[in-house]
């Protein structure tokens, strides 16, 4: 059985601060938005809904409650808050969920969020589940959508079932309306020991032939605790020990990316995310908002920082300190909390 290798706990230290600061000075570019590590903030995930079509046992609770449409940030405070964000630094935004295509109005987000890109915006991506892409790829294409990241945890229907509770080939569907869109596709696979480890070389071998890019993601304790076991973490060395006999692999060198970048066969890009055997912390550079407008520094953070209250035009000076305080005083990471966080809000809320 995989188990997750054994870690010494980290207790935070000024050495620790300058070995962060060390490795992230030769990367990360100026911005206002940094933490007391020094690290600097590039990417924004904001969770546009917490509902979802899916149950996959690792994000969804056992019997999740809805939040009420008047508890969501409307498009217009979601619009103001990146307004501000892109101002102090970012560069990025991924929009998340739950399932972000069950938020009416998506598509004309996203559009308006392209009009961003002259005050500094680079890039606006998408984390879905692809149920719904097939009908709405080529209207996110037309409304600036720049990549897709879509969840895809099996490619047999029996293991995708189970694990989901939905069919396959609806996914299967919008992958392929994505593609023909011309939307650059990467495929994410929690792997979890028992449910589909099994299926580390096919579903490898089907993202190879069909030239999409694949990311393993090891289990992580989020939210249910008693879901979540060590021994159910495939880690990132058996993933790549399973694959060596059939791909040549080569490790690119590290940067800000959460995932570990490996080419198979020198053509090929796989990426692993090994939180939990290989923790990446010293190079985070993401920031999180929920769907109620809470800004969240790290994924196992206990609590977020609400600024639902600050985003009218004149709490603006108000909302811009509280965000530049909330980042500074942003922890080490899962290096320093090694165990899932305690917190009333869910994986499926806080986005991915």
């Amino acid at each position: 059985m995989m188990k997750v290798s054994k870690q010494s706990s980290v207790s935070i230290s000024s050495e620790t601060k300058s070995q962060f600061e060390s490795i992230l000075s030769a990367h990360l570019p100026e911005s206002k938005l940094v933490d007391q590590f020094q690290r600097h903030k590039r990417k924004l995930r904001i969770s546009l809904t917490d509902r979802c079509n899916f149950k996959c046992s690792y994000c969804m609770p056992d019997h999740p409650t809805w939040l009420a449409k008047q508890d969501i940030l409307s498009f217009e405070e979601l619009y103001r808050f990146c307004e501000v964000m892109i101002k102090l630094g970012i560069t990025q935004i991924r929009l998340t969920g739950g399932e972000p295509l069950m938020r009416k109005g998506l598509v004309n987000f996203i559009y308006t969020l392209n009009t961003l890109r002259p005050s500094g915006l680079q890039r606006v991506s998408m984390t879905t589940n692809a149920y719904y892409l097939e009908e709405y790829a080529v209207e996110l294409k037309q409304a600036g959508l720049d990549d897709l990241n879509i969840s895809l945890d099996s490619i047999d229907p029996d293991t995708f079932l189970k694990m989901t509770q939905k069919p396959l080939t609806p996914v299967l569907k919008g992958i392929e309306a994505a593609k023909a869109a011309n939307i650059p596709i990467k495929l994410n696979c929690v792997l979890v020991y028992g449910q589909n480890h099994q299926e580390i070389l096919s579903l490898t071998e089907w993202a190879y032939q069909n030239d999409f890019e694949l990311r393993f993601i090891e289990y992580m304790p989020l939210d249910q605790p008693e879901h979540w076991k060590p021994e159910k973490v495939v880690v990132e060395d058996d993933i790549i020990n399973i694959l060596s006999p059939h791909f040549r692999i080569d490790k690119l060198e590290r940067n800000n990316d959460p995932a570990t970048i490996y080419t198979l066969n020198q053509r090929f890009k796989l990426g692993i995310i090994s939180t939990i055997s290989k923790p990446f912390c010293q190079s985070c550079d993401r920031l999180r908002l929920t769907a109620t407008g809470e800004l969240f520094t790290c994924l196992f953070a206990n609590t977020g920082i609400s600024v639902r209250h600050l985003l009218a035009k004149a709490q603006g000076k108000q909302l811009i300190a509280t965000i530049l305080d909330t980042v500074w005083q942003k922890k080490a990471g899962y290096i320093a909390y090694q165990a899932a966080p305690i917190r009333k809000i869910s994986m499926h809320s806080i986005g991915g």
